[in-house]
């Protein structure tokens, strides 16, 4: 039987000499790649006590979908700034060279709402760690934060300490 790892393509030098890009494309186009990954991280929330899944754009979308349709959740959309056309607020984070920004409708979460935020892979957690801060401004709280693929060695899970945090593959400087 396949694991993850088997349907999880590996490119070097993308996108630039020296690093080694997890292609998660190769999952979902593959039906036996997909459900797995789906049945894996929805594993990942046995226990879990929650009222909604948030995906961040947008492969957080790809995985929640079916998640948040399996378990009967709403699925919250985290976006790149300018997307969502109600009211929104925003968070801010950093990038390699520059700064990105993320947008959440305000009326998305209520205050009380448990929340698992999910993408597709946590490096350096930048990205997830202001979709949380989006939660909690608008009175969430994060339960869990789920990842198809962790990064380990960019410390994206010691950035994210305080969160209970679960990948469903970890690669290591690989």
């Amino acid at each position: 039987m396949k694991t993850l790892k088997d349907y999880i393509k590996t490119i070097p030098d993308f996108p630039k000499p020296g690093v080694m890009f997890r292609d998660v494309t190769s999952v979902l186009d593959d039906a036996d790649g997909f459900r797995l990954s789906v049945d894996e991280l929805t594993r990942l929330l046995d226990g879990v006590d929650y009222d909604c899944i948030a995906g961040v754009e947008s492969r957080g979308f790809l995985f929640g979908a079916p998640i948040a349709y399996n378990q009967h959740k709403a699925l919250i959309a985290i976006r790149k700034k300018g997307k969502l056309p109600r009211e929104t607020v925003e968070a801010s984070y950093d990038l390699e060279y520059g700064t990105a920004t993320i947008e959440i409708h305000k009326d998305a979460i209520k205050p009380g709402q448990k929340v698992v935020i999910i993408d597709d892979l946590i490096a350096t957690g930048g990205t997830v760690e202001a979709a949380a801060r989006l939660v909690e401004q608008l009175g969430g709280e994060v339960v869990k934060m789920i990842f198809l693929i962790e990064l380990t060695d960019l410390g994206g899970r010691q950035k994210l300490a305080r969160y209970d945090v679960a990948s469903a593959v970890q690669y290591e400087g690989e």
